[in-house]
């Protein structure tokens, strides 16, 4: 990893060559061209219209929905935690977070500030980026269900303020615009969070300590679960819970999770990814739809 100097209009940290390794809950990925981390949302505007246009973007948060080939990135990735990591509140029960802030640090201040309806993002490993991007949900609740509205950032740097009216939003999907990217939320809340509520939470996250494979190197769920049923169901009914490809296995505590165990490649993953889907087709007659984001190169 090299540290390029600055002498630019940005202010942010430019590396080249970055393992994305270090940047991926299931700690893999080979090295990012260019690895960015901004400042702030105006000094990231900034970095975008100096950069070559021509170069492909990458954004990554906590790294915890992706999984990054072993060749690597070419072109730049924008990495958000810890850099657009502001969150206050508007007041009249609105609260406005940055793309890098975690879902969990949402879900603690909205409680901090008796505020009632982002508890469930206290069940998403990720941050805000992450979760507006791909709609995630937990508990029954979904991150756009409580947002009023957002800010991207386009190729060139130019801010937009946008609603959910500008979007297509489904289960674990948000499309309809291309080449822009969420750097802000607005969202709106209820008052008054009960001490049922706070209890509820902590039962869920009991619940989801007990039954998923919580401190191990893993991305989260795998796989979105189809209409009317569950992918770990699915999964553990043809046998795979315990099953491994060197060291990438599929969690024996819950199905729709893969471990790295330690030293598994990407490539070791994607494959068992690819395996678990074919036998959960030719058993089940569903196909699985992957959750994680797979990208970068492989490896000659």
């Amino acid at each position: 990893m090299m540290v390029a100097m600055n002498t630019h209009a940005w202010h942010g940290e430019l590396r080249r060559n970055e393992p994305m390794s270090q940047h991926t809950s299931w700690r893999v990925g080979g090295p990012a061209d260019q690895f960015y981390r901004p400042n702030s949302i105006a000094d990231l505007a900034a970095f975008l219209r100096e950069s070559d246009t021509r170069q492909p973007l990458v954004w990554i948060g906590l790294g915890s929905n992706v999984l990054v080939r072993d060749g690597g990135i070419r072109g730049i990735v924008i990495f958000t935690v810890g850099c657009l990591d502001q969150i206050e509140s508007l007041g009249n029960t609105r609260v406005r977070v940055e793309a890098g802030v975690t879902s969990a640090k949402v879900a603690r201040f909205c409680g901090r500030q008796d505020l009632h309806g982002s508890e469930f993002l206290a069940g998403i490993p990720g941050s805000m980026g992450g979760a507006l991007a791909m709609n995630a949900g937990a508990f029954g609740s979904e991150t756009w269900q409580i947002v009023e509205s957002v800010e991207t950032l386009d190729r060139q740097g130019n801010l937009h303020q946008r609603t959910a009216d500008d979007f297509d939003i489904s289960y674990r999907h948000v499309g309809g615009i291309e080449d822009e990217w969420f750097v802000s939320a607005t969202i709106k809340l209820e008052h008054g969070i009960s001490e049922e509520s706070r209890s509820r939470v902590r039962a869920w996250l009991d619940k989801r300590n007990q039954s998923q494979p919580i401190g191990t190197a893993n991305a989260g769920s795998v796989f979105k679960n189809p209409p009317h049923d569950h992918a770990a169901r699915l999964i553990e009914s043809c046998g795979l819970k315990g099953y491994c490809h060197g060291n990438a296995c599929v969690s024996d505590k819950h199905a729709n999770f893969i471990l790295n165990k330690g030293g598994a490649s990407s490539a070791d993953i994607e494959h068992l990814i690819g395996y678990v889907r074919e036998r959960v087709a030719e058993g089940t007659g569903v196909s699985l739809e992957p959750e994680v984001r797979i990208i970068g190169e492989a490896t000659a």
